[in-house]
């Protein structure tokens, strides 16, 4: 493939639902444009962009891939990205490296979730936005109907650029207004025919030169003196429009039978803003002999090329053996292979010029988010806006042993996937895994298997609760052996008592000598280690004060072992006198949902034992607030439940805030299985 330059290079990141379509248009825009000989299907599992394993077996889209076409002497890099809630990040990494979202729907329905989300990512992140409604040939395709929600949903920015014209409740045509030109499919050739009339027509047109009118002062002049636009004027119109966001053009189409896909590739290189044109980087110009500035935006540990980084260029160019500076990380890299990608396919390349996309291989600590640039001028590019993970899990091998080989698979896997999160919990000795849903951890646990040997189960992780006493107690704790020659001998009393701190806090009111001061640390060290061990489920003793008192020594036998020992004696007689009892963690929930899941969200949180704080309006248009504080113990679930309940609009963030008593239902069952888990132990 040529090297193009800005102005000719064209990102679209193909977003929204899975199940719109959204590769099947792929893979009839590379078709259409000779990029394929033949039309692959996601249900076959033959497409460029679905070329991972794992979306074959599950026939969708698991992460993005991107492939670049030509059309109209136009550079085209097609961006797919997984329409599942669960591979958001995938969605995100598309996203950063567009220019344009190109935003899918199917036709007879209204506005979904994913439309949402991907219309608000991309006005977020300051991308044009494009719609596509296809499978318009669909027996139950009403491309008007979508269109009307677009309409009632976006506002008068949206306005219809191509459309089917509909006889006796089939697709006769379809109706270019960019051109002024409509045409009819036949085995996926097309041929113009006479432009259909009629009202709706009329209107649908009126509705695209009013769009265009608002684009500059002189087009609206023109427009309310009735005058015809030029095809010029449309096109700078739509561009303009596009490229500030004051317009949102829809493009009828099916992708699957490739009827007006060839229109929309026509739209794309005549009127979506060029990598010139929407860098979306401040003040920084897209300029191929300007200072090198590129951002990576997606890692792959490729098993055959080694790791591979997704790179868009920004600024300048890179080329072979050249060398750039991570400024995260304050080091020179030197360039080594290029590789234009069309799905999982590679294709070695020279140079990748500012605007375009393309690969490095074996760059050595470059991370997803990085910035590579010139050390003349140093510069940090906005990272990519991933998802936070939501949904945790401990991690169980299957076959002892194999502990470090799944924590080093878990660690290179997170350096492909910034939504995974993977840490060893230190209190509770477990290996937790977090994602972003289940699916997402499902696929997590099938690479594990697939790329480095190993077989995982998941689990729900252990809570890491507290215990504390309630009542002042005062104990003795003596220990007492003889086994020939030197005995061991140590005797102390010790106040305990509740008291407001994390840590055991150790007191001595020793009078007379009954313990020597050198004994002091060796009854502290018992205590804390102690404390540790808990009272009656094993969980750390937080809130309490241990005050020596009294005691006796032996002048011979006594040691530090010895006095040690007797604080340890001292402290297991706390049970039952001083009452004690569990605590369990509370974290603070700040979840996010439309007006109408409200109720059922506070329902649901009721039932988790939490407790309301607040709602009110979201920022966010037609969305509420909700404040709660909930026991951790019963958030496992939380994030596949208020995805359900508000069909992927709703969303949460929960951090831990303070322990507090549990109720006595709670804590005899955590004794209870504390116990158990002793046993099989």
């Amino acid at each position: 493939m040529k090297l193009y330059s800005a102005d000719k290079i064209r990102n679209i990141a193909i977003a929204g639902r899975g199940g719109r379509g959204k590769t099947t248009l792929a893979e009839a825009m590379l078709y259409t444009a000779g990029a394929t000989d033949r039309l692959g299907r996601v249900l076959d599992g033959n497409t460029v962009m679905d070329y991972d394993a794992e979306e074959r077996r599950r026939k969708s889209s698991v992460q993005m891939a991107v492939a670049p076409i030509e059309w109209l002497d136009t550079k085209i890099n097609l961006i797919d990205t997984p329409g599942a809630f669960d591979f958001a990040g995938g969605a995100a990494e598309g996203m950063r490296a567009a220019g344009t979202a190109l935003i899918v729907l199917q036709s007879g329905g209204g506005v979904d979730v994913g439309a949402e989300k991907a219309y608000k990512a991309a006005v977020k992140n300051g991308k044009s936005v494009i719609f596509a409604v296809t499978k318009c040939d669909d027996e139950n395709g009403h491309f008007f109907n979508t269109f009307d929600a677009l309409k009632e949903e976006y506002g008068t920015p949206v306005c219809p650029v191509v459309i089917p014209n509909i006889v006796d409740g089939k697709i006769d045509c379809y109706i270019d207004f960019a051109v002024g030109k409509a045409y009819k499919y036949d085995g996926g050739k097309r041929t113009e025919v006479p432009m259909p009339q009629g009202d709706k027509i009329d209107r649908m047109r009126e509705e695209l030169f009013e769009a265009v009118a608002t684009t500059d002062d002189d087009l609206m002049e023109k427009y309310f003196g009735g005058e015809p636009f030029t095809q010029d004027e449309i096109y700078n119109g739509l561009s303009a429009g596009i490229t500030d966001g004051s317009v949102y053009p829809v493009m009828a189409c099916s992708g699957y039978t490739t009827e007006a896909v060839d229109i929309l590739l026509d739209s794309i290189a005549n009127f979506a803003p060029s990598a010139a044109a929407k860098t979306g980087e401040g003040d920084l110009k897209c300029d191929p002999d300007g200072n090198l500035a590129a951002i990576c935006f997606k890692s792959v540990a490729d098993p055959f090329v080694g790791k591979m980084s997704y790179i868009k260029v920004v600024s300048g160019k890179i080329t072979p053996d050249m060398t750039a500076y991570n400024p995260r990380t304050a080091e020179t890299v030197k360039i080594g292979k290029l590789l234009i990608l069309r799905g999982g396919k590679q294709e070695d390349t020279n140079c990748i010029t500012a605007g375009d996309i393309g690969v490095l291989t074996k760059l050595a600590g470059v991370h997803t988010g990085d910035t590579l640039c010139s050390e003349k001028n140093i510069v940090e590019l906005s990272g990519v806006d991933f998802p936070k993970p939501c949904l945790s899990m401990a991690v169980k091998v299957r076959k002892k042993g194999e502990e470090e080989k799944v924590a080093q698979g878990l660690r290179r896997l997170m350096t492909e996937d910034p939504t995974i999160d993977f840490y060893t919990n230190e209190e509770t000795k477990e290996m937790i895994l977090a994602g972003i849903g289940e699916q997402h951890l499902d696929i997590i646990v099938n690479k594990l298997k697939t790329k480095f040997g190993v077989e995982v189960d998941l689990t729900t992780p252990k809570v890491a609760y507290r215990e504390t006493i309630k009542k002042k107690v005062e104990v003795q704790g003596r220990h007492k052996k003889q086994s020939g020659g030197h005995g061991q001998f140590g005797d102390v009393w010790i106040r305990f008592e509740p008291c407001d701190s994390e840590e055991l806090v150790f007191a001595e009111e020793v009078f007379g000598g009954s313990v020597p001061k050198n004994f002091f640390p060796a009854v502290e060290k018992g205590l804390r280690e102690s404390v540790q061990k808990g009272l009656v489920a094993g969980y750390p003793v937080v809130g309490i004060k241990a005050t020596l008192y009294d005691g006796s020594y032996h002048p011979v036998d006594s040691s530090e072992m010895a006095f040690k020992t007797a604080a340890s004696l001292a402290f297991k007689k706390l049970n039952p006198d001083a009452n004690p009892v569990i605590l369990e963690p509370i974290g603070t929930l700040n979840a996010y949902m439309p007006d109408e899941n409200l109720g059922d969200i506070m329902g649901d949180i009721t039932k988790r034992r939490g407790r309301v704080l607040g709602m009110g309006p979201a920022e966010e248009p037609k969305m509420q607030k909700l404040e709660a504080e909930v026991p951790m113990a019963e958030m496992g679930d939380f994030s596949t439940i208020l995805r359900s309940v508000t069909i992927g609009r709703g969303y949460f963030d929960f951090e831990f805030c303070r322990y507090e008593e549990a109720p006595a239902s709670v804590a005899q069952k955590v004794i209870e299985d504390a116990k158990k888990n002793a046993e099989e132990e």
